[in-house]
Protein backbone atom coordinates (compact mmCIF):
# COMPACT_ATOMS: atom_id res chain seq x y z
CA UNK A 1 0.00 0.00 0.00
CA UNK A 2 1.45 3.50 -0.92
CA UNK A 3 2.26 5.87 2.20
CA UNK A 4 0.76 9.41 2.09
CA UNK A 5 4.09 11.30 1.93
CA UNK A 6 2.47 13.91 3.72
CA UNK A 7 1.23 11.89 6.83
CA UNK A 8 3.50 11.77 9.96
CA UNK A 9 4.25 8.39 11.68
CA UNK A 10 3.80 8.88 15.50
CA UNK A 11 6.24 5.78 16.73
CA UNK A 12 9.00 6.97 14.53
CA UNK A 13 8.35 10.85 16.01
CA UNK A 14 8.89 9.79 19.24
CA UNK A 15 11.54 7.70 18.87
CA UNK A 16 13.26 10.26 17.71
CA UNK A 17 12.39 13.01 20.05
CA UNK A 18 13.64 10.45 22.92
CA UNK A 19 17.03 10.13 20.98
CA UNK A 20 17.26 13.83 20.98
CA UNK A 21 16.73 13.99 24.86
CA UNK A 22 18.97 11.58 25.22
CA UNK A 23 21.71 12.84 23.21
CA UNK A 24 21.21 16.34 24.90
CA UNK A 25 21.09 14.66 29.08
CA UNK A 26 24.64 13.50 27.78
CA UNK A 27 26.04 15.88 26.61
CA UNK A 28 24.95 18.11 29.81
CA UNK A 29 28.19 17.12 31.76
CA UNK A 30 30.35 18.35 28.59
CA UNK A 31 29.85 20.30 25.39
CA UNK A 32 27.04 19.33 22.88
CA UNK A 33 28.96 17.37 20.17
CA UNK A 34 28.94 18.44 16.30
CA UNK A 35 27.36 15.48 15.60
CA UNK A 36 24.21 15.62 18.46
CA UNK A 37 23.50 19.29 16.69
CA UNK A 38 23.19 17.77 13.45
CA UNK A 39 21.02 15.04 14.97
CA UNK A 40 18.72 17.29 16.73
CA UNK A 41 18.05 19.53 13.74
CA UNK A 42 17.27 16.55 11.32
CA UNK A 43 15.19 15.47 13.99
CA UNK A 44 13.63 19.02 14.29
CA UNK A 45 13.04 18.96 10.60
CA UNK A 46 11.34 15.44 10.24
CA UNK A 47 8.75 16.21 13.44
CA UNK A 48 7.73 19.53 11.17
CA UNK A 49 4.75 18.99 8.88
CA UNK A 50 4.83 18.90 4.66
CA UNK A 51 4.60 22.20 3.29
CA UNK A 52 0.91 23.03 2.18
CA UNK A 53 0.56 23.43 -1.92
CA UNK A 54 0.35 26.71 -2.75
CA UNK A 55 -3.37 28.44 -3.66
CA UNK A 56 -3.23 31.48 -5.64
CA UNK A 57 -4.77 34.87 -4.28
CA UNK A 58 -7.91 36.30 -5.51
CA UNK A 59 -7.80 39.75 -5.33
CA UNK A 60 -11.11 41.05 -4.19
CA UNK A 61 -11.30 45.01 -4.29
CA UNK A 62 -8.33 48.03 -4.69
CA UNK A 63 -6.30 46.87 -1.86
CA UNK A 64 -7.84 43.19 -0.18
CA UNK A 65 -6.82 40.07 -1.21
CA UNK A 66 -7.94 36.76 0.06
CA UNK A 67 -6.42 32.96 0.00
CA UNK A 68 -9.54 30.79 -0.59
CA UNK A 69 -9.54 27.13 1.48
CA UNK A 70 -12.08 25.04 -0.70
CA UNK A 71 -12.69 22.76 2.00
CA UNK A 72 -14.75 23.58 5.93
CA UNK A 73 -13.24 21.29 7.84
CA UNK A 74 -8.99 20.18 8.79
CA UNK A 75 -7.78 16.89 6.88
CA UNK A 76 -4.80 14.89 6.27
CA UNK A 77 -5.20 15.51 3.35
CA UNK A 78 -6.00 19.21 3.19
CA UNK A 79 -3.30 19.73 5.98
CA UNK A 80 -5.25 22.04 7.81
CA UNK A 81 -5.97 24.47 5.32
CA UNK A 82 -9.38 25.24 6.43
CA UNK A 83 -10.26 28.53 6.63
CA UNK A 84 -9.65 31.69 4.34
CA UNK A 85 -6.72 34.04 4.83
CA UNK A 86 -7.26 37.67 4.18
CA UNK A 87 -4.79 40.04 3.57
CA UNK A 88 -4.38 43.84 3.11
CA UNK A 89 -1.90 45.84 0.65
CA UNK A 90 -1.61 49.01 2.32
CA UNK A 91 1.81 51.85 1.23
CA UNK A 92 2.81 50.82 4.76
CA UNK A 93 3.40 46.96 4.27
CA UNK A 94 0.93 43.92 4.34
CA UNK A 95 -1.89 43.58 7.04
CA UNK A 96 -2.95 40.18 7.88
CA UNK A 97 -6.59 39.44 8.40
CA UNK A 98 -6.40 35.41 9.96
CA UNK A 99 -3.35 33.95 8.89
CA UNK A 100 -4.00 30.52 8.71
CA UNK A 101 -3.98 27.76 11.04
CA UNK A 102 -0.32 26.41 10.93
CA UNK A 103 3.15 27.51 10.13
CA UNK A 104 2.90 25.23 6.75
CA UNK A 105 -0.23 27.16 5.74
CA UNK A 106 1.60 30.86 6.68
CA UNK A 107 4.71 30.15 4.68
CA UNK A 108 2.41 29.35 1.96
CA UNK A 109 0.34 32.94 2.52
CA UNK A 110 4.03 34.37 3.21
CA UNK A 111 4.97 32.74 -0.77
CA UNK A 112 1.71 33.90 -2.24
CA UNK A 113 2.13 37.40 -0.83
CA UNK A 114 4.79 37.43 -2.58
CA UNK A 115 3.78 36.93 -5.93
CA UNK A 116 1.16 39.99 -4.96
CA UNK A 117 3.98 42.63 -3.22
CA UNK A 118 7.71 42.82 -1.81
CA UNK A 119 5.99 44.36 1.20
CA UNK A 120 6.96 43.07 4.17
CA UNK A 121 3.99 42.02 6.78
CA UNK A 122 3.52 44.82 9.52
CA UNK A 123 0.40 43.89 11.37
CA UNK A 124 -2.19 40.86 12.16
CA UNK A 125 -5.27 40.14 12.98
CA UNK A 126 -7.13 37.96 14.91
CA UNK A 127 -10.63 37.49 14.44
CA UNK A 128 -11.55 34.96 17.47
CA UNK A 129 -9.77 32.54 19.67
CA UNK A 130 -10.31 29.42 17.14
CA UNK A 131 -7.28 28.13 16.02
CA UNK A 132 -7.87 27.58 12.58
CA UNK A 133 -7.52 31.67 12.00
CA UNK A 134 -4.41 32.80 13.88
CA UNK A 135 -1.64 29.82 14.86
CA UNK A 136 0.16 30.45 11.06
CA UNK A 137 1.28 33.50 13.24
CA UNK A 138 4.17 31.72 13.81
CA UNK A 139 5.40 31.87 10.37
CA UNK A 140 4.91 35.67 10.25
CA UNK A 141 6.64 36.25 13.18
CA UNK A 142 9.58 34.12 11.81
CA UNK A 143 9.72 35.94 8.51
CA UNK A 144 9.01 39.31 9.85
CA UNK A 145 10.34 39.48 13.74
CA UNK A 146 7.82 41.18 16.53
CA UNK A 147 4.84 42.05 14.76
CA UNK A 148 2.05 43.57 16.50
CA UNK A 149 -0.87 40.88 16.55
CA UNK A 150 -4.25 42.29 17.61
CA UNK A 151 -7.33 40.23 19.37
CA UNK A 152 -10.55 41.30 21.09
CA UNK A 153 -9.31 41.54 24.76
CA UNK A 154 -11.54 37.84 25.78
CA UNK A 155 -9.69 36.37 22.61
CA UNK A 156 -6.43 37.51 24.22
CA UNK A 157 -6.87 36.08 26.81
CA UNK A 158 -7.97 32.68 25.95
CA UNK A 159 -5.53 32.23 23.01
CA UNK A 160 -3.49 32.57 25.92
CA UNK A 161 -4.56 30.66 29.00
CA UNK A 162 -6.17 27.42 27.41
CA UNK A 163 -7.20 27.72 23.37
CA UNK A 164 -3.80 28.22 21.94
CA UNK A 165 -2.85 24.87 22.76
CA UNK A 166 -5.82 23.00 22.64
CA UNK A 167 -6.09 24.36 19.16
CA UNK A 168 -2.26 23.53 18.09
CA UNK A 169 -3.17 19.92 19.48
CA UNK A 170 -6.44 19.34 18.13
CA UNK A 171 -5.35 20.55 14.77
CA UNK A 172 -1.86 18.56 14.60
CA UNK A 173 -4.74 15.35 15.49
CA UNK A 174 -7.04 16.20 13.00
CA UNK A 175 -4.33 16.56 10.02
CA UNK A 176 -2.85 13.23 11.64
CA UNK A 177 0.50 15.24 12.22
CA UNK A 178 0.46 17.67 9.37
CA UNK A 179 0.83 20.87 11.24
CA UNK A 180 3.41 19.53 13.76
CA UNK A 181 6.45 22.25 14.15
CA UNK A 182 3.38 24.90 14.94
CA UNK A 183 4.46 26.95 17.86
CA UNK A 184 1.81 28.89 19.53
CA UNK A 185 2.53 32.95 19.08
CA UNK A 186 -0.58 34.36 21.08
CA UNK A 187 -1.92 38.51 20.82
CA UNK A 188 -0.28 41.09 22.23
CA UNK A 189 -2.23 44.03 21.20
CA UNK A 190 -5.80 44.14 22.27
CA UNK A 191 -8.16 45.53 19.88
CA UNK A 192 -11.87 46.61 20.81
CA UNK A 193 -15.05 47.60 19.51
CA UNK A 194 -14.56 51.09 17.41
CA UNK A 195 -10.57 50.98 16.86
CA UNK A 196 -9.34 52.21 13.79
CA UNK A 197 -5.51 51.42 12.66
CA UNK A 198 -4.04 53.50 9.84
CA UNK A 199 -1.90 51.56 7.08
CA UNK A 200 -0.60 54.40 5.22
CA UNK A 201 -3.42 54.87 2.32
CA UNK A 202 -5.67 51.83 4.55
CA UNK A 203 -8.02 52.27 7.59
CA UNK A 204 -9.00 49.30 9.44
CA UNK A 205 -11.87 49.42 11.75
CA UNK A 206 -12.77 47.17 14.63
CA UNK A 207 -16.18 45.68 15.28
CA UNK A 208 -17.85 43.69 17.84
CA UNK A 209 -20.93 43.82 19.06
CA UNK A 210 -21.84 40.86 21.12
CA UNK A 211 -21.36 37.65 21.83
CA UNK A 212 -21.65 35.55 18.04
CA UNK A 213 -19.88 32.33 17.46
CA UNK A 214 -17.71 33.41 20.18
CA UNK A 215 -17.41 36.01 23.05
CA UNK A 216 -14.49 38.04 21.56
CA UNK A 217 -15.72 37.95 17.52
CA UNK A 218 -13.90 40.68 16.05
CA UNK A 219 -14.69 41.96 12.30
CA UNK A 220 -12.76 44.13 10.28
CA UNK A 221 -13.66 47.02 7.93
CA UNK A 222 -11.89 48.14 5.48
CA UNK A 223 -13.14 51.18 5.11
CA UNK A 224 -11.65 53.06 1.99
CA UNK A 225 -12.74 49.45 -0.47
CA UNK A 226 -15.75 48.70 1.22
CA UNK A 227 -15.00 44.81 2.26
CA UNK A 228 -15.70 44.04 5.60
CA UNK A 229 -13.58 40.32 6.61
CA UNK A 230 -16.58 38.74 9.39
CA UNK A 231 -14.30 35.81 10.26
CA UNK A 232 -16.93 33.11 12.01
CA UNK A 233 -19.51 35.60 12.34
CA UNK A 234 -21.14 34.27 9.32
CA UNK A 235 -20.20 31.69 6.93
CA UNK A 236 -20.73 30.76 3.71
CA UNK A 237 -22.83 27.49 3.35
CA UNK A 238 -21.34 26.09 6.47
CA UNK A 239 -21.94 24.81 9.66
CA UNK A 240 -19.66 23.89 12.63
CA UNK A 241 -18.48 25.13 15.87
CA UNK A 242 -21.31 26.90 18.19
CA UNK A 243 -20.36 25.43 21.64
CA UNK A 244 -19.19 29.25 22.57
CA UNK A 245 -21.76 30.83 20.32
CA UNK A 246 -25.51 32.63 21.15
CA UNK A 247 -28.29 32.16 18.46
CA UNK A 248 -29.65 35.79 19.96
CA UNK A 249 -26.14 37.28 19.72
CA UNK A 250 -25.17 36.60 16.35
CA UNK A 251 -28.96 38.01 14.98
CA UNK A 252 -27.71 41.14 16.99
CA UNK A 253 -24.39 41.58 15.94
CA UNK A 254 -25.23 40.44 11.88
CA UNK A 255 -27.97 43.18 12.35
CA UNK A 256 -25.06 45.61 14.14
CA UNK A 257 -22.82 45.06 11.54
CA UNK A 258 -25.06 45.73 7.77
CA UNK A 259 -26.34 48.89 9.74
CA UNK A 260 -22.88 49.89 10.00
CA UNK A 261 -21.41 49.14 7.07
CA UNK A 262 -24.12 49.09 4.27
CA UNK A 263 -23.26 47.38 1.20
CA UNK A 264 -20.05 45.89 1.81
CA UNK A 265 -18.78 42.73 0.50
CA UNK A 266 -18.72 40.51 3.21
CA UNK A 267 -15.42 38.09 3.66
CA UNK A 268 -16.45 35.18 5.60
CA UNK A 269 -13.52 32.70 7.70
CA UNK A 270 -15.30 29.93 5.82
CA UNK A 271 -16.66 30.07 2.18
CA UNK A 272 -16.81 32.62 -0.69
CA UNK A 273 -17.37 35.97 -0.23
CA UNK A 274 -20.35 37.89 -1.18
CA UNK A 275 -22.33 40.94 -0.50
CA UNK A 276 -25.02 38.07 0.79
CA UNK A 277 -23.42 36.09 3.68
CA UNK A 278 -24.55 37.61 6.20
CA UNK A 279 -28.61 37.55 5.42
CA UNK A 280 -27.52 33.48 3.92
CA UNK A 281 -26.48 33.49 7.29
CA UNK A 282 -29.03 35.31 9.38
CA UNK A 283 -31.63 33.35 7.60
CA UNK A 284 -30.23 30.68 8.85
CA UNK A 285 -30.09 31.36 12.11
CA UNK A 286 -33.40 33.09 12.68
CA UNK A 287 -34.94 29.82 11.56
CA UNK A 288 -33.07 27.51 14.06
CA UNK A 289 -33.13 29.94 16.90
CA UNK A 290 -37.28 31.43 16.24
CA UNK A 291 -38.37 27.23 16.52
CA UNK A 292 -35.99 26.08 19.56
CA UNK A 293 -37.90 28.63 21.42
CA UNK A 294 -41.33 27.36 20.33
CA UNK A 295 -39.73 23.68 21.23
CA UNK A 296 -38.60 24.72 24.61
CA UNK A 297 -42.14 27.02 25.74
CA UNK A 298 -44.18 23.71 24.39
CA UNK A 299 -41.57 21.46 25.94
CA UNK A 300 -40.20 18.98 23.12
CA UNK A 301 -37.73 16.34 23.25
CA UNK A 302 -34.77 16.80 21.40
CA UNK A 303 -36.01 14.87 18.31
CA UNK A 304 -39.03 16.60 18.10
CA UNK A 305 -37.19 19.71 18.81
CA UNK A 306 -34.97 19.07 15.47
CA UNK A 307 -38.18 17.97 13.71
CA UNK A 308 -39.84 21.26 14.23
CA UNK A 309 -36.99 23.26 13.50
CA UNK A 310 -36.13 21.25 9.96
CA UNK A 311 -39.81 21.47 9.03
CA UNK A 312 -38.76 25.78 8.70
CA UNK A 313 -37.78 26.45 5.07
CA UNK A 314 -35.51 29.06 6.10
CA UNK A 315 -33.71 26.04 7.36
CA UNK A 316 -34.63 23.46 5.14
CA UNK A 317 -33.25 24.85 2.22
CA UNK A 318 -30.07 25.12 3.11
CA UNK A 319 -29.56 21.45 3.80
CA UNK A 320 -28.37 20.22 0.77
CA UNK A 321 -25.74 22.93 0.11
CA UNK A 322 -24.50 23.65 3.31
CA UNK A 323 -20.86 22.12 3.99
CA UNK A 324 -21.08 20.06 7.52
CA UNK A 325 -24.98 19.79 8.46
CA UNK A 326 -25.65 15.82 8.77
CA UNK A 327 -22.76 15.86 11.43
CA UNK A 328 -23.95 19.36 12.85
CA UNK A 329 -27.70 20.28 12.30
CA UNK A 330 -28.63 18.56 15.46
CA UNK A 331 -26.21 19.64 17.54
CA UNK A 332 -26.96 23.71 16.61
CA UNK A 333 -30.49 22.91 17.35
CA UNK A 334 -29.97 21.09 20.89
CA UNK A 335 -27.41 23.99 21.55
CA UNK A 336 -30.73 26.51 20.43
CA UNK A 337 -32.56 24.70 22.68
CA UNK A 338 -30.25 24.97 25.79
CA UNK A 339 -29.18 28.43 25.45
CA UNK A 340 -33.11 29.24 25.00
CA UNK A 341 -33.65 27.06 28.50
CA UNK A 342 -31.08 29.13 30.52
CA UNK A 343 -31.84 32.74 29.02
CA UNK A 344 -35.42 31.80 30.42
CA UNK A 345 -33.96 30.97 34.07
CA UNK A 346 -32.16 34.64 34.09
CA UNK A 347 -35.08 36.16 32.64
CA UNK A 348 -33.75 36.97 29.75
CA UNK A 349 -35.84 35.23 27.00
CA UNK A 350 -37.67 37.56 24.63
Amino acid sequence: MKRDSGSIDWRRRRLIKGAVAASLLAGVGGYWHEEIRAFAKDAELFIKGPPVPDIAPEQLSDHVWMIYAKDGFPTPENRGMMSNITFVVTDDGVVILDGGGSVQIGEMAIRMIRTVTDKPVVAIFASHYHGDHYLAAHAYFEAFGDLPFYAHPFTKEAIAKKEGNLWLNLLERWTNGATAGTKLIPPNREANHGDTFRFGNVTIRCHHYSRAHTPGDLCFEVVEDKVTHVGDVAMDRRIANMDDGSYPGSLHFIDALKAACPGHLWVPGHGRPSHTVLDWQRELFAGIWENAVKAFDEGLDPSEAKALVLKDPRVASKSAETKGWQNNIGKYVSLAVLEAERLALEGKLD
